[in-house]
């Protein structure tokens, strides 16, 4: 595992190329890359690479390739339709109970696998608008149906804590606001950012906080990354995770139960694994869909319950989330011995864990 002295993030390809993490003969191609999709490597992610793999996972998650000017047919800027579903700046309101709150538009790194990879980091607005904000704000409270918010971007936890503070009081305040939740990476990203400043600010009176933490593998969640998770969970912040299957990366059993081992013992419950989203230049990440549901198959009996996440699917163009997993039940209809419908009870054909099947009532 290299390590590194740097105190910085890394922005530039040509920076990557200096500390040996991409080749020097790909950096025309990946400062075409740079020029569409942003590039930042915090020093913490930059610690767990290794530059001796070429296959090196976290690697695949963040330093940029040429694959990526490869845009395929299907591939959108706007994969999951947030567009229009945006009834003004900053609020994606698709399903009738929640909003995203999309506050900023940047992050501590960059995925190479990023679904608003089009929508996020420099050249962008950085973060909306004070009029912006407080129309966002206007739209939530006039909707008495929204019950969770949902802080997004971008990474919400870029803000500052007296930000996140005021941001915070402002959605408690709305008496049918009851859930604020932040989806973010600072935590396995930039640990010292979870600051106990940090923390106290996600907590407002007359709503309950809960953190969403993204994370792909199970080295990312370091001692530090674990330290920040425990900061928030021990203020009685509760926490699941996200995922994204990643060709690659996690694209194995060994490497999901392994992460969702991690996840539980950092008390944080596996949430969601995404399917890849039809993100520009994102295919050579992409596994298929029955990779996946085979993945979560080997995953259900292999790993306690405790750590198993939903599979799901964002449906292009802006149709929601969809759990795609693998169906273990298949019904067949019960017959008489002269082969006309049985009056009982459907009989089932139950796969396990291992694929084997059985019939569910059993035969007597």
């Amino acid at each position: 595992m290299t390590k590194t002295n740097l105190a910085r993030t890394l922005r530039e390809p040509a920076e990557l190329v200096d500390e040996g993490l991409a080749p020097a003969v790909a950096l025309p191609a990946l400062e075409r890359v740079a020029a569409r999709f942003a590039v930042a490597i915090t020093p913490a992610l930059i610690e767990l690479i290794d530059t001796w793999d070429p296959e090196d996972p976290i690697a695949r998650q963040f330093v940029p390739t040429a694959a990526e000017l490869d845009v395929q047919p299907g591939e959108s800027a706007d994969p999951i339709g947030d567009h229009p579903h945006s009834p003004v700046p900053g609020i994606v309101h698709r399903y009738p109970d929640r909003v995203l709150f999309k506050l900023v538009h940047v992050c501590a790194v960059y995925c190479r696998f990023c679904f608003r990879r089009e929508m996020v980091g420099p050249g962008k607005d950085n973060a909306l608008s004070e009029q912006a904000y407080r129309a966002a704000i206007d739209y939530i409270r006039a909707h008495g149906e929204i019950w969770e918010v949902i802080l997004t971007g971008g990474d919400p936890l870029m803000l500052s804590p007296r930000r996140m503070s005021e941001i915070m009081v402002d959605l408690a305040g709305i008496e049918h606001v009851k859930i604020i939740r932040l989806h973010t990476r600072v935590p396995v990203a930039d640990p010292a950012r979870i600051s106990d400043e940090m923390v106290a600010a996600l907590k407002a009176e007359g709503a309950t906080t809960w953190v969403a933490v993204h994370a792909n593998h199970a080295r990312e969640l370091t001692e530090a990354a674990r330290a920040a998770c425990a900061r928030l969970v021990d203020a009685g912040i509760p926490m699941v995770s996200q995922s994204v299957l990643l060709r690659g990366v996690n694209d194995n059993v060994a490497a999901l139960s392994d992460l969702m081992r991690a996840f539980v013992e950092c008390r944080i419950k596996p949430y969601y694994l995404h399917h890849g989203d039809l993100a520009p230049g994102t295919a050579h990440l992409r596994t298929t869909l029955a990779h996946g549901q085979e993945l979560m198959r080997q995953l259900r009996g292999r790993v306690s319950g405790l750590c198993q996440p939903d599979y799901v699917i964002d449906i292009p163009g802006g149709a929601g989330k969809s759990p795609v997993g693998p169906n273990y039940v298949l019904a067949e209809q019960n017959t008489a011995p002269d082969g006309r419908e049985a009056a009982s009870e459907t009989r089932y054909r139950i796969v396990d864990y291992c694929g084997d099947v059985h019939l569910y009532p059993p035969e007597t």
